[in-house]
């Protein structure tokens, strides 16, 4: 199940720790310069030792581990836990999902309903962009 003697493959132990779905999404995160070990970007290959810290950048976030534990094979989330302490940022807030006004094609102009609606949903988009900049800005 695990060895805590020797080294392992970087793109091997961010697979096995669960920090990407697959070994060849690993692999292709070091070939894109995703990955650096220690400050390094490095390859696929690359051999990993305790205490290393590896700075995996995946799916616009940044995930900040330093191996506390060598595996070699995928074990179960709670096992793969225990194997990197993780000083990542938290990842950003989900932001509400926007809804879009769907129409199906070729169903006409929109009736009064539709319109309204529409207005509606472009209001409170207008209201929340207003408030975001009174938000950013210095004097509050």
């Amino acid at each position: 199940m695990a060895s805590d003697e020797g080294t392992v493959r970087v793109d091997s132990w961010i697979w096995s720790v669960r920090l990407t779905k697959t070994r060849s999404l690993a692999a292709t995160a070091c070939r894109a310069g995703h990955v650096r070990v220690n400050g390094e970007r490095v390859k696929a290959a690359q051999a990993l030792r305790v205490g290393d810290e590896v700075r995996l950048r995946l799916a616009g976030r940044e995930r900040i581990v330093v191996v506390s534990r060598l595996i070699r094979k995928r074990v179960g989330a709670p096992i793969a836990a225990e194997c990197y302490v993780d000083n990542s940022p938290p990842p950003p807030p989900r932001e509400e999902v926007v809804q879009v006004a769907v129409r199906d094609r070729g169903t006409g102009r929109p009736t009064k309903r539709d319109r309204r609606d529409l207005d509606r949903l472009r209001g409170s988009l207008e209201a929340a962009r207003r408030a975001a900049e009174v938000a950013e800005s210095p004097e509050h």
